[in-house]
């Protein structure tokens, strides 16, 4: 999932004109771990138990970080830009936090070592997510056979919903996709809101449509998104969705990319 990640941050890079940092991390407890006599690693595939030594777990990280720098080098090449990798030692949602400012874009795997890719969201994405400084993209492989559109979900935070509402208009013109904005209210929300949001409307364009869902338990969200055909949802940390109880059970369930915005 990190090297699908990869060719999507490519992707986005090449068309934003940015820049690429690769972030690998030689997590701290790890290599702690191995210097322990009695410690022991089970072979993923044989599930023999052999020890677990220092020495080569120093091998594997080097043979991974050059996988990793060569990944990101042909990423790069095939879409032009620059690149770096950035390889550090510690605990990686530290490390990731210590580079990412708020005007750069975090793209993550979405599941984590234990899990089948895109199955659930991993520790390190969970923690990234709520803590990160600006824009984090949880990635996703997918293929659809249907016309799809960008789903953005607002809530009663104006400035949180304009960003999210910004962040929206890009993807869709990049993807050429039409935008449906779901507004979550407790009740009737008023003409004045009304019309801010629409004002938002008119940034993305022809196509855009809105709903409004005065319940946004998990399971109404979900059927609204496969009804509005969502090929990518935007949602902003201050949305009550995702705050809610359930929340990150719904976010790993979804099958698409998730851009998480300030």
């Amino acid at each position: 999932m990190s090297y699908a990640a990869l060719e999507a941050a490519a992707d986005i890079a090449g068309k934003r004109g940015a820049d690429i940092l690769g972030v690998f991390v030689e997590e701290l407890n790890l290599v702690r771990s191995a210097g322990y006599g009695f410690s022991r690693e089970v072979g993923s595939a044989s599930g023999i138990s052999r020890p677990f030594d220092p020495g080569i777990l120093e091998q594997r990280m080097r043979r991974l970080a050059d996988h990793a720098r060569a990944a990101l080098a042909g990423a790069v090449k095939r879409r032009g830009g620059k690149a770096a990798l950035s390889v550090a030692r510690g605990h990686v949602i530290e490390e990731v936090l210590a580079l990412a400012g708020p005007d750069d874009l975090l793209v993550l795997g979405r599941a984590g070592w234990s899990s089948t890719a895109g199955a659930r969201l991993g520790s390190t994405a969970q923690g990234l997510i709520r803590q990160s400084p600006g824009q984090v993209l949880l990635w996703c492989e997918q293929k659809l056979p249907y016309p799809n559109r960008v789903v953005v979900f607002l809530n009663d935070h104006d400035g949180a919903n304009h960003r999210a509402a910004l962040t929206a208009a890009e993807i869709s013109r990049h993807y050429h996709q039409p935008v449906t904005i779901i507004l979550g209210t407790d009740g009737e929300p008023t003409a004045s809101r009304l019309d801010a949001i629409r004002q938002d409307l008119d940034v993305l364009g022809a196509g855009t449509r809105l709903r409004v869902m005065p319940d946004t338990d998990p399971i109404t969200v979900a059927r609204t998104l496969r009804e509005e055909r969502a090929s990518r949802l935007v949602i902003s940390r201050e949305c009550a969705l995702f705050t809610a109880p359930g929340a990150e059970q719904l976010l790993a369930a979804l099958s698409l990319p998730i851009t998480i915005t300030p």
